[in-house]
């Protein structure tokens, strides 16, 4: 399959995240012209998306599959406390009247997270559940990187708010609290890292209101 990328900051390192993963849980990367912004990548066949597997299943799936593609990186990626601080910067500069106390959870996980990381993985920083495929060669591989390195507490950041899975508080906190005890997570942190991730990533768009009840949910359940 042939993927034009257009050059986005989050993106920036996706076949550098493919070469690395090496088709270990994930898509293999065929050919890359930087050039061009162009990857081949290895074609997924019937290519289902997880999300239709089931909220269960499907996070039976990511238990397996997350530590697979946790392979310890450093350099091209982009660090996680160099994104962090990106995120604190622009952060108060938006509207967050409607919800100052996320705001507020989001800034102060900013502070305190970044300098007391603990080993600096690869992380895929939109691993939800329609970016896991069905395949041949393995029931089920990861597309889209949205690469960096940073501690593995934020991996499970982008499928807590899998809202294809179900988005209700029930789901994202039955998400949060299955992936944080199967992985061995330190949940404080997760949370702390989730919450501001979603933060930081809830747009105006249609993910917006969503966003902002995940981000919310988890801060109640503290």
């Amino acid at each position: 399959m042939l993927k034009v990328q257009k050059p986005h900051r989050e993106s920036e390192h996706e076949a550098a995240a493919l070469k690395l993963w090496d088709g270990d849980g994930a898509v293999r990367l065929l050919r890359h012209d930087p050039e061009e912004h162009a990857l081949l990548l290895e074609r997924c066949v019937p290519g289902t998306p997880l999300s239709a597997a089931g909220q269960e299943a499907a996070l039976d799936v990511f238990v397996e599959l997350l530590p697979r593609l946790w392979k310890p990186a450093g350099q091209p990626f982009r660090s996680l406390a160099e994104e962090a601080a990106w995120w604190a910067e622009y952060l108060p500069r938006q509207d967050w009247s409607f919800a100052p106390e996320l705001l507020e959870a989001a800034l102060e996980a900013l502070r305190e997270l970044p300098g007391t990381q603990g080993e600096q993985v690869l992380l895929h920083q939109d691993l939800h559940a329609d970016n896991v495929l069905s395949a041949q060669r393995e029931p089920w591989l990861a597309i889209d990187p949205k690469p960096l390195a940073g501690e593995r507490e934020l991996g499970i950041a982008p499928v807590v708010r899998s809202r294809e899975l179900g988005h209700s508080k029930r789901d994202v906190l039955r998400r949060f609290d299955r992936l944080t005890a199967e992985l061995g997570l330190d949940p404080e942190r997760a949370r702390g890292w989730t919450i501001a991730q979603t933060v930081a990533w809830a747009s105006d768009g249609e993910l917006h209101q969503t966003h902002v009840e995940t981000a919310r949910w988890l801060l109640e359940a503290r």
